[in-house]
């Protein structure tokens, strides 16, 4: 199925999980703000929020610098 991720179409297998999304994507524990259809989730929430089709995510890596 198609979602849009950071403004890009993206494939992925139908009933991924935003936890599934970012184990795909090697980012599991990478410190990310991450969002789904415009609500912001918590890491607790990743393993319930079910990617549908046509999902809007996006996913932002955090950098520390000075």
């Amino acid at each position: 199925m198609t979602i849009i991720l950071n403004g890009e179409t993206h494939e992925i297998r139908e009933g991924s999980t935003i936890s599934d999304l970012l184990t795909v994507l090697n980012m599991k524990n990478e410190p990310i703000v991450t969002e789904l259809d415009g609500r912001a989730l918590t890491h607790h929430d990743y393993a319930s929020s079910i990617l549908l089709e046509g999902s809007r995510v996006e996913v932002i890596r955090l950098a520390a610098g000075g």
